[in-house]
């Protein structure tokens, strides 16, 4: 026998002699080490998945037809019915969590259920309830939702403020239908901004993989506690390339509180243009390395003028929040609800100053719609110039609008502009006054609503 032949016949021996005196490692992971058990998500999931649910919605939207058959001759000729309108449904499927158990409040994603004509809610013990929209706010894309609270179980809340990057969290949703589904990862980074996402960002960023289907579903920590609602991910395929963005609860608990009171976010003002601090900039201005939200313009009469901010003020924090950037500040700002205490730090040639204010109503000049018709009653209205030059548009804005109010019904919502009203043409509250004089009441409206032109008739 050769030598090679001795030595493969020796290690084959030695194999084998290890495998009896020990057994040979598996691929599976043993149950113990060291007679411990190994650590396991099974009982944390099983207490939080009950309350996350599968949101389906349909949507009625008019289908595309033939111009022949908008031709009243052709209609007249082939005996066609009039005013016959041609539909199709559009569907959707999302994620949610119970937050409330005995008042059977969901809170998901607003872009899950926007526009929706009906919302269906699929809880994880198979029942299909039909839910009601509380309220949706798009700015930061959150929505509540309610359901027959009967047998309920609700997630836990928990503190987004106290995450640390490198935390262990669990994303739970429907990705691409396949509901409860469970991935998990870390807390990649916080406070995100300027991703264009939503109007309002404070992202937690998580390597969690999180897929379409997912949005409005819960991301727990290792205690099943719930520290934000994935909305989101970045990723050019539109799959999962471990980069997620979940809203944090702190901002949820704040948006979800007002959609019950109002229906809607009233948000308060401060009444400055901000900029990121840029290291020329720190320089400059002989700051070091502080981070905050550099002012470049206060808005004259604001609540920011008042408190006495000026040009040049660098803000580090807000009411003892760490401001981080110009996104930080205005997120935290656009969640303060209107007459809040501010307490601003900052940093004003070289010195560290603290200002006090409050956060300012941005209708404070407009007014009761009611005073102009009664349809109108429940919404603020006010003049509003929009570009410049040639460019600029004259219309009335609407503030704020009372849930369930007779403007709300009619489909008046905050931040719309009104350009006409039965089909004349209003720029300002004195036109508005004199043609709702003359017509008396409301037939139709034209709106312009997130860059959008829109029709409204009363029913």
């Amino acid at each position: 026998m050769s030598n090679d032949s001795s030595f493969k016949g020796y290690a084959l021996g030695a194999l084998l002699s290890a495998c009896v005196l020990a057994p040979c490692a598996q691929a599976a992971l043993p149950l113990a080490v060291d007679r411990e058990p190994l650590p396991s998500l099974a009982p944390m999931l099983e207490r939080v998945t009950p309350a996350v649910v599968n949101i389906s919605t349909v949507t009625q939207i008019e289908a595309e037809t033939h111009p022949l058959l908008s031709d009243p001759f052709f209609r007249y000729f082939f005996e066609l019915p009039r005013n016959q309108r041609r539909e199709r449904k559009n569907q959707s499927l999302g994620s949610g969590v119970i937050v409330d158990a005995e008042k059977g409040l969901v809170v998901t994603n607003h872009h899950v259920v926007d526009q929706a004509d009906a919302i269906d809610v699929r809880l994880r013990d198979g029942r299909e309830l039909r839910a009601e929209l509380l309220g949706s706010d798009s700015e930061t894309d959150i929505a509540v939702l309610r359901i027959p609270a009967q047998g309920l179980t609700a997630v836990t809340l928990g503190d987004s403020d106290q995450l640390r990057v490198g935390d262990f969290v669990v994303a739970i949703g429907s990705p691409f239908g396949l509901s409860h589904t469970v991935t998990s990862g870390i807390v990649s980074a916080l406070g995100r901004t300027g991703l264009g996402i939503e109007g309002f960002e404070s992202f937690i960023q998580t390597d969690a993989s999180i897929n379409p289907g997912n949005s409005g579903g819960p991301l727990v920590d290792l205690h099943g506690r719930l520290v934000g609602i994935n909305t989101a991910i970045l990723a050019p395929s539109g799959g999962n390339v471990g980069i997620g963005f979940a809203i944090p609860v702190a901002m949820v608990r704040a948006v979800a509180d007002q959609l019950l009171e109002h229906g809607e976010v009233r948000r308060g003002l401060l009444g400055v243009v901000v900029q990121d601090l840029t290291p020329e900039l720190a320089r400059a201005l002989g700051v070091g390395e502080a981070d905050g939200a550099l002012v470049s313009r206060v808005e004259p009469g604001s609540a920011a003028e008042t408190a006495g901010l000026g040009p040049g003020d660098l803000i580090v924090a807000v009411n003892g929040r760490p401001i981080t950037g110009a996104g930080a500040l205005r997120a935290y700002i656009g969640l303060l609800r209107i007459g809040t205490p501010l307490q601003l730090d900052l940093i004003r040639n070289g010195k560290r100053l603290r200002l006090t204010g409050k956060v300012a109503d941005p209708y404070a000049d407009y007014s009761d719609g009611g005073r102009l018709s009664s349809t109108l009653k429940g919404a603020r209205l006010g003049d509003r110039i929009e570009g410049a030059g040639s460019d600029r548009l004259f219309a009335v804005a609407v503030g704020t609008v009372d849930k369930d109010s007779p403007a709300w019904r009619t489909g008046l919502r905050e931040g719309d502009l009104l350009l006409e009203i039965n089909q004349e043409r209003v720029r300002n509250l004195e036109e508005l006054g004199r043609t709702l004089r003359r017509t008396r009441t409301i037939l139709s409206l034209l709106i312009r609503r997130d860059g959008r032109v829109i029709a409204l008739r009363r029913r």
